[in-house]
């Protein structure tokens, strides 16, 4: 089976010129097929503010009203999207930016309100055109997925880039030989948020519960490792949670079991 590399980086990453450009660079370096999932959170919040728009976060995810609805779409499905594809094709790679509601590529359901929280247009995956995805990647184009996803009625829906890169996994893990990548702007899953060299290199499931629980894991840490065991247990071969600066040795960093 064909290898297949999934890599999402992270929105810090993708709001600093000079760390968006050495990841990039990376990831063009891997030879084989390849899709990129990116976020924009830190830009989105940035330009949210510069609107009057608040923001709200709830256990890493974006609480999103009509107005936050207009403002990642902007930013996400646009200045990020874009960008990236534009670094791409600079550096020899044939990109195309996508969001799910591209090709129809990726549909959800708007997240119910859940114990009294309302997401707002937020979505939830329902289904991921994996035929879709895989002829695009068949003829060599890479593409660049923008963390916005669609119902079918019309609306766009602010979904998760975590999970869009592991449903993106998961959806292909039956066609490729599939390895999941988080990229970011820490060493790995770290015991110490603020000890860049407590790196935790290898992590099971009822290890995250449980720092999970003791809040050692916690905001936006919780998605991403969430949505990283369900694709590894989903059939993606390998999932790794590293920095940007080991995106070309991915035996450094955490590696899921």
């Amino acid at each position: 089976m064909e290898k297949l590399l999934v890599v999402k980086v992270g929105g810090k990453v993708v709001e600093n010129a000079s760390s968006l450009q050495a990841m990039l660079a990376r990831f063009a370096a891997h030879e084989g097929r390849k899709v990129l999932v990116h976020g924009g959170g830190v830009m989105a919040t940035s330009v949210a503010r510069a609107m009057g728009v608040d923001t709200t976060m709830v256990e890493g995810r974006r609480i999103t009203g009509d107005k936050m609805i207009d403002v990642v779409t902007m930013v996400y499905g646009g200045l990020v999207n874009k960008r990236i594809v534009a670094m791409l094709e600079c550096m020899g790679l044939n990109a195309v930016g996508l969001c799910g509601a591209d090709m129809n590529i990726m549909l959800s359901t708007k997240r119910p309100v859940v114990d009294g929280i309302d997401y707002g247009w937020v979505g939830d995956v329902k289904r991921v055109d994996a035929h879709a995805l895989s002829t695009l990647v068949e003829t060599g184009v890479v593409p660049v997925l923008a963390p916005l996803t669609h119902d079918g009625k019309g609306h766009i829906l602010n979904t998760n880039a975590d999970t869009i890169a592991a449903e993106t996994a998961r959806s292909l893990a039956s066609r490729y030989d599939v390895t999941l990548v988080y990229c970011f702007e820490k060493n790995g899953v770290l015991l110490d948020p603020g000890d860049d060299g407590s790196v935790i290199a290898s992590l099971q499931l009822l290890q995250f519960q449980e720092l999970k629980a003791s809040g050692v894991i916690n905001q936006g840490m919780i998605p991403k490792l969430s949505n990283a065991f369900k694709a590894l247990q989903s059939g993606v071969r390998e999932v790794v949670i590293t920095s940007v600066a080991h995106l070309d040795d991915l035996s450094q960093g955490t590696h899921l079991q």
